[in-house]
């Protein structure tokens, strides 16, 4: 039953995460083009808001996924009302130590691009984004050889919550990371484009430089729990 409710929330956070990515690429906030200083100050302003409302989001869907974890491991101590004892402590995979160090290197490197966009250094800005974004895909790769090397070993079993909860809450955070890097392509796309002015790629590599802190301090977060759990 424990399992059933662990890949239930995983298939919700993916909903939830589709919906909401949906919703903000249709940027329903953002007012028409018009030239319009006053107008374009208003879409960037609430091109941040809308970043933090969906962050705000994301943060009590995280919240929501450790309560479940906390919860299903109090059963398994006996402190709740339907104690359980099929939980089974995993050894955490020694690669994620270099996948945060790897995603740590990507959030430094975005925030450089940010600081070289505010610079007028559209060269620097473009490298700065294409390594930020490379170092991110080497992090995904390194969390599949984690799942792998779960999945192989002597702990993995279908019935051990504590594996569910493991690629639960690892999955729903690379699945974010997967959204921020289609946000962080088109990014990249227009800043390579000849015509480029970097007004038009500014705001896009701020709000792209904090959303990768913030899945940073989640992961920092989570990686904290696993280790201590």
């Amino acid at each position: 039953m424990s399992l059933t409710v662990a890949y239930l929330a995983l298939a919700t956070g993916i909903a939830v995460w589709a919906v909401l990515v949906t919703k903000l690429r249709a940027k329903p906030w953002e007012a028409p083009a018009t030239g319009v200083s006053e107008q374009q100050g208003f879409s960037f302003s609430a091109k941040r808001i809308g970043l933090w409302i969906f962050l705000a989001v994301v943060t009590s869907l995280f919240g929501l996924f450790l309560s479940a974890y906390y919860m299903r491991m109090g059963q398994h101590a006996g402190h709740g009302p339907l104690a359980a004892s099929d939980w089974q402590s995993i050894r955490d995979p020694s690669i994620l130590w270099l996948n945060t160090v790897v995603l740590i290197l990507a959030s430094v490197t975005m925030q450089s691009a940010r600081a070289a966009v505010a610079k007028s250094q559209l060269e620097q800005t473009r490298w700065k984004l294409f390594a930020a974004g490379l170092l991110t895909f080497a992090f995904l790769i390194g969390q599949w050889l984690a799942w792998r090397e779960i999945r192989y070993s002597e702990f993995f079993t279908p019935l051990n919550p504590a594996v569910a909860f493991f690629y639960v809450l690892t999955a729903v955070h690379a699945l974010h990371l997967l959204g921020g890097l289609v946000v962080w392509a088109r990014t990249l796309g227009r800043s390579l484009r000849k015509d480029v002015e970097l007004i038009d790629v500014r705001l896009s590599v701020e709000l792209t430089s904090v959303y990768w802190h913030y899945l940073l301090l989640v992961w920092l977060g989570l990686f904290a729990v696993l280790l201590s759990t």
